[in-house]
């Protein structure tokens, strides 16, 4: 009997050790799995769009500036990008209702849009559904002539990670060129 705890504990120590140094490892980002991203100048955003309001899995952090990004790297480290605005420059898809009125990342189908993007890493016209961007509608109806293909730029702020997948409030977006 003694021998079999004794047999027992050993175990119970050893992967508690193991544990212990397996999340020590990740701390350090010597074998993380999630990609980080470069070192960008950072500059605190003084003001959030008045319609937005938080999310059940935002944080309290203030958004911060982050130049030009690949939308596949948001998509990949959705938690890394939360509260931070980003910028990108991609392909239009097209006007959308997806993701609207999902109860953990709210934003109501009366007052906003969505709209889908391709994917940057082909040329084919593959969309990127992971990536839920909403622009108020009032904002999206100088946009009505955007076509498929086009190529905009877009700023907003990450403003929940539900589901896995990045959810953003567009505050600009230009287009950049058919």
């Amino acid at each position: 009997m003694k021998r079999k705890l004794s047999y027992i504990l050993a175990i119970l120590v050893t992967v508690a050790g193991l544990g212990c140094f397996a999340s020590s490892q990740v701390a350090d980002n010597k074998f993380s799995a999630v990609p980080t991203a470069p070192p960008a100048q950072t500059k605190p955003v003084t003001e959030t769009p008045a319609e937005v309001k938080p999310a059940t899995e935002t944080h309290s952090a203030t958004p911060v500036k982050i130049h030009l990004v690949n939308p596949l790297m948001v998509v990949k480290a959705p938690s890394m990008f939360l509260n931070k605005r980003i910028n990108c420059v991609v392909r239009f898809d097209k006007f959308a209702t997806l993701g609207l009125d999902y109860k953990p990342a709210y934003r109501s189908s009366e007052h906003y849009i969505s709209f889908l993007i391709f994917r940057p890493d082909t040329d084919k016209n593959i969309p990127l559904p992971e990536m839920k961007l909403f622009l108020p509608r009032k904002s999206a109806e100088k946009f009505i002539d955007l076509k498929e293909n086009d190529k905009v730029q877009f700023s907003g702020i990450v403003f929940s990670n539900a589901l896995g997948d990045v959810w953003v409030d567009v505050d600009t977006l230009s287009k950049v060129k058919k």
